[in-house]
């Protein structure tokens, strides 16, 4: 159990990993004028979001429902445990959304400034801490 609990945190990494840059990929994007810079932030965006965040987000849910395989319905009944597949799933919307963002920006449909993307970014990282905190303090 330990080698699966391993790698859910280092593909949860490799997921936030991508959900802290790509965001941060579209406020440079947002801010370019010339067109070999945009294109240049098109294909570094898709292999960041297909390449990277994608299959650590998939990764990093298989080896949660196998760990929750572990420990049986009584995880269900805990508090912070139920708060962090809330934050999860709003994870996952925000993925999915940062997907719908890079088809904008493919398309060069892009409705966004940078400040805007600058606050999107801030996002994973509220995640991020509020499920640590419910992980390791587990406080409810």
């Amino acid at each position: 159990m330990l080698y699966i609990k391993a790698f859910h945190i280092v593909f949860m990494v490799t997921w936030f990993a991508g959900l802290f840059y790509l965001p941060r990929l579209y406020v440079y994007h947002a801010m370019s004028d010339d067109q070999i810079s945009k294109d240049r932030f098109k294909v570094m965006e898709r292999k960041l979001y297909f390449g990277i965040a994608t299959p650590g987000a998939i990764l990093t849910i298989i080896f949660g429902f196998w760990l929750m395989s572990y420990f049986g319905n009584g995880l269900f009944s805990s508090g912070w445990f139920m708060s962090k597949l809330v934050l999860v799933g709003l994870l996952v919307v925000y993925h999915i959304w940062c997907g719908k963002l890079l088809i904008d920006f493919k398309h060069d449909r892009n409705q966004h400034s940078h400040i805007w993307y600058r606050w999107f970014n801030e996002a994973p990282v509220i995640a991020l801490i509020a499920i640590v905190i419910l992980v390791v303090v587990k406080p409810f």
